[in-house]
């Protein structure tokens, strides 16, 4: 079958160096040298000498998964070729993290990232469990952390005096230098009344950016992640 049967746009073009790239808004793209992480169940392809193996997260890491359904099931790809990843067709975006930075994210978001990066997970300080989940995955180092959500992400700048507050199913992550607390936007009586249901935000104060997807979830969709 001839290569000009398919539009070009469609068609994978040659990589240029290692590492990762957006292939198209439904996927991303890393070329391998070496050893990458990857969200179990998330590479649709592959071509080249790879090896794919599930990655532990030791007991403390699955026990919080177990409890508050965050944390991530990882893989380690290793070897040199090509891997492609995905998850339901959401929008794939790329975070770059430099030394000193750090970036907290919801584990449903994280698609992939380089070797060269590390995470742990964390409280999200003031939420408590209503907060979109007890946990978050925060990540540091010096790397490219690929991540995926429903439709293309806003990024919203917080500075000193000016907080922004999101809803708890549809914020994605921040970076560092941001503190975080509950906000009631009505009162009890407001809901009881029949209110908007834009009960409890997340309340992001000082200087940096939070992420956000123009979407909220489901309750089925959220039980899936």
């Amino acid at each position: 079958m001839k290569g000009d049967l398919f539009s070009s746009q469609h068609r994978v073009q040659p990589a240029t160096a290692p590492g990762m790239t957006v292939e198209n808004a439904k996927c991303v793209r890393y070329t391998v040298d070496g050893e990458m992480l990857a969200r179990q169940g998330a590479m649709v392809a592959h071509r080249g000498d790879l090896r794919f193996e599930r990655k532990g997260q030791g007991v403390g890491g699955m026990l919080k998964r177990a409890v508050t359904g965050e944390g991530l099931a990882l893989m380690a790809v290793r070897g040199q070729g090509e891997a492609w990843f995905a998850h339901e067709a959401q929008n794939c975006f790329i975070v770059e993290i430099d030394p000193g930075d750090e970036f907290t994210v919801n584990g449903r978001n994280v698609l992939c990232f380089d070797s060269s990066l590390s995470y742990r997970i964390s409280t999200v300080k003031g939420a408590g469990i209503t907060g979109g989940g007890l946990f978050n995955s925060v990540f540091t180092g010096h790397g490219r952390l690929g991540l995926v959500c429903d439709g293309d992400p806003l990024v919203i700048p917080v500075s000193p005096g000016w907080p922004v507050f999101v809803d708890t199913d549809a914020i994605v992550g921040w970076t560092a230098g941001l503190t975080t607390s509950l906000h009631r936007s009505q009162s009890v009586g407001s809901m009881l009344r029949g209110g908007s249901g834009e009960a409890v935000q997340l309340k992001l104060e000082g200087e940096g950016y939070v992420v956000v997807r123009p979407s909220e979830a489901t309750p089925h969709k959220a039980q899936q992640h």
